[in-house]
């Protein structure tokens, strides 16, 4: 895990992991560290929903073996959360019929999240998503 003091004056955090299922726990826990060094352990349990789901994504589509996972504190009372992949495939919002398994990963980040979109990097794309 890395930390990097960030413009607003509160630390960042943020770790390269292996695009595999079993990041998500691992992403989980650097949210739950992150959420209670800034005294927002009421955002915690959203922020990690969240960033379970972003990394669920990143591991079912995108491509390379890695993935990064950072949490800042934008706001003294807002965390954004982002996942960075090397697949430039911008993720859709979905409406799956009931029938189908999945595909409600965005849903859950859309009614979780304040604001979230796609950015794209160089080689690939980061989505985030900010919570309040």
């Amino acid at each position: 895990m890395s930390i990097a003091t960030r413009s607003i004056g509160h630390p960042g955090y943020s770790e390269t992991l292996a695009r595999v299922s079993e990041s998500a726990m691992v992403a989980r826990s650097l949210v739950r560290v992150a959420t209670a060094a800034w005294d927002l352990k009421n955002l915690s349990e959203s922020c990690a929903v969240v960033v379970t789901e972003l990394v669920a994504n990143a591991v079912q589509h995108a491509q390379g073996n890695d993935i990064r996972v950072v949490v800042e504190r934008v706001k003294p009372r807002t965390v954004c959360v982002s996942v960075s992949d090397s697949s430039p495939v911008s993720p859709v919002l979905r409406s799956p019929s009931e029938s189908v398994e999945g595909g409600r990963g965005l849903i859950l980040v859309s009614a979780l999240a304040k604001d979230w979109g796609t950015k794209q990097l160089p080689g690939g794309k980061e989505v985030w998503a900010t919570v309040q």
